[in-house]
């Protein structure tokens, strides 16, 4: 069973967010955000919007977001993190990156770009735009197109 976080624990949540960021992650702003992308702006969605676009750019988990809203003092299911994360990917909101097997990052950057992850701390950062170039891509199966070309870049510190 899906919880909605109260009124309450939202209105908290919008409180622990940085003050600097208030004109970017104003709940009118999101809701629009949302409706524009042909979401319904429910209060989950809204709390989840508030801290996935309240600090910037950046990637993050289905784990890693529901671990901030209970710190926020949310009360919702993971489940209903990983179902708000990819309908925001399929409204186009999101960036959907699939590193290896189960594991999945969400990206509020949405733009074509590529990302290095560090294969120690699961963390993923972008690659600075331009640095990754290709002579040429394989011509796509008939009847496909190429719509994108992501590259993740694997890293680790230095051995030895």
């Amino acid at each position: 069973m899906t919880h909605q976080p109260s009124t309450t624990s939202f209105d908290r949540s919008i409180k622990l967010r940085d003050q600097s960021t208030e004109s970017a992650t104003k709940v009118s702003d999101l809701k629009a955000r949302l409706r524009g992308a042909g979401l319904r702006p429910t209060v989950q969605r809204l709390a989840l919007s508030r801290l996935l676009y309240g600090n910037g750019d950046r990637h993050v988990s289905a784990e890693a977001l529901h671990a901030e809203a209970r710190e926020a003092g949310l009360t919702m299911s993971l489940s209903t993190v990983y179902n708000t994360l990819n309908q925001f990917a399929e409204a186009g909101l999101l960036r959907e990156i699939a590193v290896q097997g189960p594991r999945t990052y969400f990206h509020t950057r949405t733009s074509p770009h590529h990302h290095f992850m560090d294969e120690a701390t699961g963390r993923m950062f972008d690659a600075a735009d331009g640095s990754v170039e290709f002579a040429r891509l394989p011509a796509p199966p008939e009847g496909m197109e190429v719509v994108g070309c992501d590259v993740i870049i694997r890293i680790r510190p230095k051995r030895g």
